[in-house]
């Protein structure tokens, strides 16, 4: 299997280079916007702003699986830069999968928690009615069409809320901010799961293992849109409670600020998030037999590996 890994310097392509599963499974190819890779060394240059760009590298590299872990993701900026995010999110998803239909590889492609609107009080089924709030949710539900009308083989992972010990994110944002200031105000009326990128490659890769051992027809029934997001559900407050709790009995800081709760009206924002961000992740579970334990237990998996680097291990 000839596997191209897009996006590969990013939150989640950098846990799947580090994790080595895709590598183990067939010969990894490593693309990114520049072709240049954040652990040293160079892979293929694939710019998603550019989906014209994409047939020509397809043709070269011949992959039997795509993994599309490349997206913008940059929520508020997308308000004005909402064509942008739609030829990366949208048109460039549509081009991989027009592209693997006529060649028989499966993609992998990652969607979001903000194709809905966040109005319900109870998780999303795969299958409740979209209603993106703002643009980047509106990028990404396209991607999701654009990728289901071109008729390629297609598991369609939606997560939320994603971080990880490197890169941007909200775990690292409030460590630092953490480690400046007394007191932080955090959004207390945002539902979610949070989900770590080690996690979204470990249940990707059983779910690469299960459509591998399956046949035509059950192909057809794995196939299309699931929910990949930890179990549980906290708010951003908690969240950064946590985070400090953990930080704190792990070693990592030396004290915590205190987090105080307030609502979205007093931090107003560019784009308009969902009140209520829970997946249902339960049909992944049954379908892929892979358990998605509770938002905690990637946290403290995370913390541990700052804990590691800050001490130089490995």
């Amino acid at each position: 299997m000839k596997i191209l890994l897009l996006g590969a310097n990013g939150q989640l392509g950098g846990t799947f280079l580090a994790h080595g599963g895709l590598a183990a499974r067939g010969t990894l190819l490593a693309a990114s916007r520049d072709g240049m890779l954040t652990g040293g060394g160079h892979g293929e240059i694939a710019d998603l702003a550019e989906p014209t760009s994409l047939p020509a590298l397809l043709d070269r590299l011949q992959p039997t699986l795509i993994v599309n872990a490349a997206a913008y993701t940059a929520v508020d900026r997308a308000e004005q830069e909402e064509p942008l995010a739609m030829r990366v999110n949208a048109e460039a998803a549509g081009v991989l999968g027009r592209w693997a239909a006529a060649h028989g590889t499966l993609v992998i492609h990652y969607s979001t928690d903000y194709v809905f609107d966040g109005a319900q009080s109870h998780p999303y089924a795969v299958e409740a009615p979209v209603a993106p709030l703002g643009a980047y949710g509106r990028s990404k539900l396209a991607g999701e069409q654009s990728l289901r009308e071109s008729g390629a083989d297609h598991l369609i992972l939606r997560t939320a809320w994603v971080y990880a010990a490197h890169g941007k994110n909200f775990l690292r944002t409030m460590l630092r901010v953490g480690a400046e200031r007394e007191e932080l105000r955090v959004v207390d009326d945002q539902h979610g799961a949070p989900t770590d990128t080690a996690l979204i490659v470990r249940a990707s890769l059983a779910a690469l293992d299960r459509w591998q051992r399956a046949d035509a027809v059950q192909r057809q029934a794995l196939g299309g849109t699931h929910h990949l997001v930890a179990s549980g559900a906290t708010t951003w407050h908690g969240f950064a409670t946590a985070i400090f709790e953990q930080a704190l009995a792990q070693g990592l800081i030396e004290r915590a600020p205190r987090v105080i709760p307030i609502s979205s009206a007093d931090f107003p924002t560019p784009a308009r998030r969902p009140a209520w961000s829970l997946l249902d992740n339960s049909g992944f579970q049954q379908q892929f037999g892979f358990d998605l334990p509770d938002w905690r237990t990637g946290l403290a998996d995370v913390v541990g590996e700052l804990v590691r680097h800050a001490g130089g291990g490995s």
